[in-house]
């Protein structure tokens, strides 16, 4: 989950990112690091919350960055 879940992998049972989305907002520290980050699931970038999980799936949230 990266510095705003202290670093530690989590599982969940999702049929999409909508879902996943709802589970993790239930986090404060995590609520607002969502709002600002972005998704990847099996390394490719997805923005479409209904995107369909399958079994397996690492979703993993991109914090911003910025560099020049």
């Amino acid at each position: 989950m990266g510095p705003a879940g202290g670093g530690e992998e989590r599982e969940i049972e999702a049929q999409n990112l909508h879902q996943v989305k709802e589970i993790l907002n239930r986090d404060s520290n995590l609520k607002e690091w969502l709002k600002v980050s972005g998704v990847a699931i099996n390394g490719k970038l997805v923005t479409d919350l209904d995107h369909p999980l399958k079994e397996g799936d690492k979703i993993v949230i991109l914090p911003p960055v910025c560099g020049g």
